[in-house]
């Protein structure tokens, strides 16, 4: 799920930034706190019970620590305000996380396939597995999908791509719980193969799955542009405002969780400057008011009708809401 796809909400009031910050950092904690219990139950029973699928799970949930830690760098670096160097703010530092985050989890699932491949190469070495990594498997399971559940509602109660990323980091652990349980039920079964052939699913989960939020991260830093979903939301919400004839040339591009847009206004040729700068403004504000946009720059063109040119469009005759009229 990527931010792009939140719904808008034109009631409900936007979270501040602190609120944002806040909520970020509790349910980051939260993350750590469990996966911290997690990793050293899960490598240690692993171990103890001769699980290579246990063990594997374990230092899947030992990353979600270290990409906890980046979540939280990146939630505080992303709140500063902006500045001489970063005009926009520095917003983008949640994308990058994501990036990181991708990244990371690349990282550990192609180290799981290695290691479950280096294990089927000699099938004779694999051990039976001990009942305890099962009783483990199933109880990180249940923490870990109940962890997601509880970080998806915090992210997308904010609006947060960077926790959506995290939160889906803790269900392609509940995922590759799942998938290890079975491996060890089979193991158990006098099937020892099952076992690292779970490492090697779960492996492949993680290696997907960080291929697809790095490559997301990086398509927004590439200014990637909102859905066409919420481009017309936007569109609307232009033409809504008192005095606005037509809207063209909307442009947006990502800047973390927030919208950069520009966009072509037309109002009647016959209104003066001051009037037309009205416009603008008020429709930049009813936008920033209403939609997940941290700066609109707007363009404003003359409107002429081609029947008669200066009969001022219906859209452009009631100035009554303009600020200070």
């Amino acid at each position: 799920m990527r931010s792009d796809e939140f719904p808008d909400n034109d009631e409900d009031s936007p979270f501040t930034p602190d609120q944002r910050s806040a909520v970020a950092a509790r349910s980051t904690w939260v993350s750590v706190a469990v996966n911290l219990v997690l990793s050293i139950a899960q490598i240690a029973a692993g171990i103890m019970a001769k699980s290579q699928g246990l063990i594997a799970d374990g230092i899947h949930t030992l990353s979600d620590l270290v990409a906890d830690f980046v979540v939280l760098i990146a939630n505080h670096h992303s709140q500063k305000d902006a500045d001489q160097d970063h005009p926009y703010g520095h917003q983008r530092f949640e994308t990058a996380a994501s990036l990181v985050l991708g990244a990371l989890l690349l990282a550990v699932g192609l180290g799981m396939l290695w290691s479950a491949a280096s294990k089927l190469q000699s099938p004779d070495s694999i051990a039976s597995v001990h009942i305890t990594a099962l009783w483990v498997a199933a109880g990180a399971l249940i923490a870990k999908e109940l962890l997601f559940r509880y970080m998806l509602a915090m992210a997308k109660r904010v609006k947060s791509s960077m926790l959506v990323a995290n939160a889906w980091h803790a269900r392609s652990d509940a995922a590759s719980s799942l998938v290890v349980g079975v491996g060890i039920i089979g193991n158990l079964m006098g099937y020892p193969i099952l076992d690292p052939i779970a490492a090697a699913l779960v492996g492949f989960m993680v290696t997907r799955m960080g291929w697809s939020f790095g490559w997301d991260a990086m398509h927004d830093l590439m200014d990637r542009a909102v859905d066409e979903v919420e481009v017309q939301a936007i569109r609307q919400t232009l033409l809504a405002t008192p005095g606005i004839s037509s809207v063209h040339d909307i442009r947006t591009r990502k800047m973390g969780d927030m919208i950069v847009v520009d966009a072509h206004l037309e109002v009647n040729a016959t209104l003066s400057v001051e009037q037309g700068h009205d416009i603008a403004v008020a429709a930049r504000n009813r936008v920033m008011q209403r939609h997940r946009v941290i700066n609109m720059m707007t363009h404003v063109d003359p409107y002429k009708r081609p029947d008669r040119d200066h009969e001022a469009p219906s859209g452009a005759r009631d100035f009554s809401q303009l600020p200070g009229k």
